[in-house]
């Protein structure tokens, strides 16, 4: 379950065996109050649930006891809380098996990534040490190299022939051919 609450502060979060889940905090400069309790719709696994409070969220992965599929997420029938959303991009299917994606239910919260130097970046590399290293990448290229040699990039530049001159029309019938004087 993720709480989208920004800046939240005071957070209380109890899960109970039997389904129950409560969540409460404050937000914002007037430390507005936010509370839920809901009863989920079977027993869950209290140790093997975790908890994260990031800066914009809330997340609690909430095991469920027995590993069978859930008709619903609530206990309470009919139609669900105008809070409540599914997140579809963690949805899974009864049918489906869960695929074990390294790192893609990783939540990185407000981390900068472009702060971590990894490349991409104009004039990193303007220090001239590791020359040595370009002229053996650069041997190893060519090595590999598909690209077109000098004759073939001159070839291809070369303007092209200049079509042969159309010969004259012939003379159409009643005419005279223009003779030179």
């Amino acid at each position: 379950m993720t709480i989208d609450l920004p800046d939240a502060k005071d957070v209380n979060l109890k899960l109970e065996p039997e389904g129950k889940f409560f969540f409460s905090a404050t937000s914002g400069v007037d430390k507005i109050p936010y509370e839920i309790d809901i009863n989920l719709f079977d027993k869950v696994d209290v140790n093997e649930s975790k908890a994260s409070i990031g800066l914009r969220n809330i997340r609690y992965l909430v095991k469920k006891a027995e590993n069978k599929w859930w008709s619903r997420l609530l206990k309470q029938e009919g139609k669900p809380p105008v809070f409540l959303k599914v997140d579809w991009d963690k949805w899974v299917d009864e049918d489906e098996e869960p695929e074990n994606k390294l790192g893609t239910d990783m939540d990185f919260g407000d981390f900068d990534f472009s702060k971590l130097n990894m490349g991409g970046g104009e004039g990193l590399d303007d220090d001239d040490d590791d020359d040595d290293d370009d002229d053996i990448n650069a041997d190893k290229d060519e090595e590999n190299d598909d690209s077109d040699t000098e004759e073939e990039v001159a070839a291809e530049a070369a303007p092209a022939p200049a079509p042969a001159p159309a010969p004259a029309p012939a003379p159409a019938v009643g005419e005279a051919a223009a003779t030179k004087a």
